[in-house]
């Protein structure tokens, strides 16, 4: 998809840029820090999607979105939850609100893959194969074995500099070598949340939560602010 990022905010702008290029099926083709700039371009070149900031100067988000001819798929980002309901009544596929994690931008962007190029639907008959259903469980890198975790069995994980543990229901963990952002990614269709730079948890494990931490097992896992308006958003709180 050809996008766009439109935001008067220079670090807000450079964290886009970074996240775009971590999606291979992004395309960025510019970038604007005021909404007045972007119109001719947008009106005359083939955009698929903008990453379009609400709150701006002398001309906002939605003004801009009700001046252009030309109307792409549009991911509002700000800093304000308010004009969440005025952006979906005004057609936009996702509400980004700042600081973005990562996970919650990609969810987006699958958002956006599906409304652009949505799924074939296709007629059930007697002899078509059922998909099996979606495994609940991953193998894990461990000293010289593989092990197989269950997805309902993990409380949370914790990152370390090159490794992570995955702390389980047993009261032990497994240490093995990956990213914790291929795990974040792996895992939050799952029930699974980042709360911290260092941290994602199996919300279904949840015990309490409190104003920076939630309480899992006898263990006080930190909410880094980073994190907390996602995950909040995420549990309706």
């Amino acid at each position: 998809m050809k996008c766009v990022i439109i935001d008067d905010e220079p670090l807000a702008v450079d964290l886009l840029k970074d996240f775009v290029s971590k999606v291979d099926s992004l395309e960025l083709i510019s970038t604007f820090n005021n909404a007045i700039d972007a119109v001719s371009f947008i009106n005359q070149n083939n955009v698929d999607l903008i990453f379009l900031d609400i709150q701006m100067p002398h001309f906002s988000g939605i003004e801009f979105l009700n001046t252009i001819e030309k109307k792409p798929l549009i991911i509002f980002t700000t800093a304000y939850s308010d004009y969440a309901v005025e952006g979906f009544n005004l057609g936009a596929v996702d509400y980004l609100v700042k600081p973005i994690p990562f996970h919650r931008f990609l969810k987006s962007v699958v958002r956006a893959q599906q409304v652009l190029n949505p799924p074939a639907v296709q007629a059930i008959s007697e002899n078509t194969t059922v998909p099996e259903l979606e495994q609940d469980f991953m193998f894990v890198r461990a000293e010289y074995e593989n092990v197989k975790m269950n997805f309902s069995d993990i409380l949370f994980i914790e990152g370390l500099k090159d490794y992570v543990k995955i702390y389980t229901t047993d009261n032990k963990f497994i240490l093995t070598l990956i990213s914790l952002i291929k795990l974040e990614n792996l895992l939050f269709s799952k029930g699974f949340s980042r709360i911290h730079r260092s941290y994602i948890i199996n919300i279904k494990h949840v015990k309490s939560i409190q104003k920076n931490k939630v309480l899992i097992s006898d263990k006080r896992i930190p909410i880094s602010e980073s994190y907390k308006n996602a995950f909040f958003e995420r549990i309706n709180l």
